[in-house]
């Protein structure tokens, strides 16, 4: 027996107040718990349009007309508000700043459980677990504000992988963390998603953190729902890349230019390790 789809959108525009053209258009997908989405796109695709579908912040904070159906771990996100959707959807936006307001690191994950009024027992276990699972235990008692940049990022995902829900969506988590904030966010995303089987979806500009992480990518253009597809077949489509205004991961480039020489590599690679497995067949292969 099939599973049902975490996320389900069915037909789903969105078109702010005063714009001209809808932010979305027409979107139909679906998607596995577990699952990793990669959602990339050019400037003004509908990346961060389409996450606030998910969290309920499109249709019930922003004014705006919502048609087609959006059904986020078995509920009609139109039909719920989002108080309920946060304890469904936990969220993650680029500027870890915006959304840290507490006094202590340990303040600042219980604040929603508390406000789910959850017994206090509760509460600490599920921070105790977080903030562990984020690194930052023994920051408890640490000011958000003495942490790195990826210290904070991560204590945003640790206050909202807290919360009972199994859904995580990130809008461009790392695109204001130097290198190292970057590795140590995108880390935590990996080991969290064998450790709850979170479902991630995550907003992002870069081929290398989709070819690493995703499962699949939700190539958007203009609004429009351009691929849905694993990270492979839509690098590999130069056309596609070209034509949304991704660039595919630098390993890629080097499997076209092999192409191009007339040394076509034996498997497209989307990764490091890919291109230097495909590179060593190749060799091997030669007479």
């Amino acid at each position: 027996m099939q599973e049902e789809p975490v996320i389900k959108l069915e037909n789903v525009s969105w078109k702010y107040v005063q714009a001209d053209e809808p932010a979305l258009k027409n979107i139909s997908l679906e998607i596995g718990e577990g699952e990793f989405v990669a959602v990339m796109g050019g400037n003004g695709s509908g990346k961060t349009s389409f996450c606030r579908l998910l969290n309920g912040l499109i249709p019930h904070s922003l004014p705006g007309k919502l048609t087609g159906k959006v059904t986020v771990d078995g509920v009609d996100s139109t039909e719920t508000g989002t108080a309920r959707l946060a304890e469904k959807v936990g969220t993650v936006f680029d500027d870890p700043d915006s959304q840290l307001f507490t006094a202590r690191v340990f303040d600042e994950a219980a604040f929603a459980l508390e406000n789910l009024l959850l017994p206090p027992d509760e509460i600490r276990e599920r921070v105790k677990w977080a903030l562990e699972a984020s690194g930052l235990w023994e920051y408890s008692d640490y000011a958000p504000s003495a942490l790195s940049g990826g210290q904070k990022q991560r204590l945003a995902i640790a206050a909202a992988i807290a919360m009972p829900g199994k859904i995580l969506v990130l809008d461009e988590p790392v695109s204001q963390l130097d290198p190292v904030g970057a590795r140590e966010v995108l880390t935590l995303l990996g080991n969290l998603r064998k450790r709850k089987k979170l479902t991630v979806v995550m907003a992002t500009d870069s081929a290398e953190e989709a070819a690493a992480f995703a499962d699949r990518i939700c190539l958007l253009n203009n609004g429009r729902l351009a691929a849905f597809d694993t990270p492979r077949r839509v690098f590999s489509d130069r056309s596609l890349t070209g034509e949304n205004g991704i660039q595919p991961p630098q390993v890629s480039e080097f499997a076209f230019g092999m192409a191009g020489r007339g040394r076509p590599l034996p498997e497209f690679p989307v990764n490091g390790d890919e291109a230097l497995e495909a590179v060593l067949r190749w060799y091997g292969g030669r007479k």
